[in-house]
């Protein structure tokens, strides 16, 4: 099957090239009288450049064809990472990757990204291999798996919060796609996680377990990705969790430079994005917050956070910041801040900005505006690479599956609120927002 059509670098060329295609014949005569020494009209200005919606459009077809491309056309399980170039011929997948893609594909199907028929056919495939092949612990899947065997891979855990994104996905396709089939997948799929046993007779989820060691000790238990695992827990037909696990984790406060707002103190900026993707929390409060405004803060913190460093790294400037956990010369970091975390040496991160579209537009787009123009080895064929440091001229290799999964939900959002209508239809995750009281 090939893969549906997308934006090539002759389309982004074409509207570069157009004043000149169109008189070609005038623009060589300029040129002659011009090398002669006679007068000339000169060059045509330059076209204007692509409007905000264009130019996401352009993005998210980019991450689309990672979805479609660096998937199993069998299981539908998306690889965790690929090479930014396209030719990757590694086959481990990850589940959360795997519900950045399912919703992906629900997008591409939204704007015609693909064929039709070929994107439903992908999504039933993957759902029945996730419900009737792909081997689960109480419902719970498997952190990193063979994406077309199913095998585990890594010897990693069975994993709550990674399972919590993978049903995300599952749940926006229940409520997108009017397809019998894929509906009734999408719900037993969901029906059958068994949330009471991954808390472990405690208030709070563990993050994961593992056969060899049973449950791990961490739990999520400080404000952080962790409200889709709550909410979706919550709002479950068939083993809810108590809604005073809603409750049960802390939620810390920090202000930086005059900004207050909820965070976590020991993790990246990714843990304000991720839940957004799908639950819409906007113009809603709890007894704590409102947690969309709370994401929009923590955005601006970041910015600022990262225009304190230019005395250190003089490439952090209003027009190029972010910095989340991804890929380093050294490998994976979790890094960021405020506070400061991790080994930052300048590198900038393109999914800080793309996963907070939705929150600080103007500032966020501005700085993705720039990477594409000023640093041209950052695009590539599925859009942004996953890092790349201006000071040392470094670029890495590859792209992240939930990294432009983040990018490309946040930015469909910001354009539609696609995902937030669509997903939102779900009755679980109404259900759970009025349990906990978020209205």
């Amino acid at each position: 099957m090939n893969p549906p059509a997308a934006v090539t670098r002759r389309d982004l060329l074409r509207r570069s090239l157009r004043a000149a295609l169109a008189f070609p014949l005038l623009n060589s005569a300029a040129g002659l009288l011009s090398c002669g020494g006679g007068s000339s009209a000169g060059a045509p200005p330059p076209p204007p450049p692509p409007s905000d919606d264009e130019f996401l459009d352009q993005l998210e077809q980019a991450i689309f064809r990672f979805f479609w491309e660096q998937a199993s056309a069998t299981t539908g399980q998306v690889k965790d990472r690929s090479l930014a170039s396209g030719s990757d011929t590694r086959t481990v997948s990850s589940i959360a990757a795997t519900g950045f893609g399912l919703t992906a594909l629900c997008i591409g199907h939204q704007r015609g990204y693909g064929d039709a028929a070929q994107i439903q056919a992908r999504v039933a495939a993957t759902l029945d291999f996730l419900l009737n092949q792909l081997t689960h612990v109480n419902g719970f899947f498997y952190h990193f798996i063979d994406m077309n065997t199913g095998a585990r891979a890594f010897n990693s855990e069975v994993s709550s919060i990674d399972t919590s994104i993978l049903l995300c996905g599952v749940l926006t396709c229940r409520q997108y796609f009017s397809d019998a089939e894929i509906q009734n997948l999408a719900t037993q799929i969901y029906e059958r996680v068994n949330w009471p046993w991954m808390l472990n007779g405690d208030t709070m989820f563990s993050m994961g377990w593992t056969p060899e060691d049973g449950f791990i000790s961490t739990r999520w238990d400080t404000y952080s990705e962790l409200m889709m695992i709550y909410l979706l827990a919550i709002g479950s037909p068939t083993n809810p969790v108590p809604v005073s696990s809603w409750d049960a984790f802390a939620r810390p406060t920090l202000t930086y430079q005059g900004i207050t707002y909820i965070t976590n103190l020991s993790a990246p900026l990714f843990i304000h994005q991720y839940s957004h993707a799908w639950f819409d929390f906007r113009n809603k409060n709890d007894a704590y917050t409102n947690y969309f405004n709370n994401s929009t803060m923590a955005t601006q913190a970041h910015k600022l956070f990262c225009l304190s460093l230019q005395g250190q790294f003089s490439d952090y400037q209003s027009a190029l910041w972010g910095i989340t956990a991804s890929d380093s010369p050294g490998g994976y970091v979790a890094w960021g801040g405020p506070p400061e975390m991790g080994p930052i040496d300048g590198s900038i991160v393109p999914c800080a900005t793309g996963g907070s579209l939705a929150f600080s537009f103007s500032d966020c787009m501005t700085v993705l505006r720039n990477i594409r123009s000023k640093f041209p080895p950052a695009w590539q064929r599925y859009g942004y690479v996953d890092a790349f440091n201006p000071l040392t001229g470094w670029y890495d290799s590859d792209v992240i599956g939930i990294d432009v999964g983040i990018t490309m939900l946040m930015a469909e959002n910001h354009r539609s609120q696609f995902v937030w209508n669509t997903f939102m239809k779900n009755p679980e995750a109404q259900a759970a927002l009025a349990a906990v009281n978020l209205k």
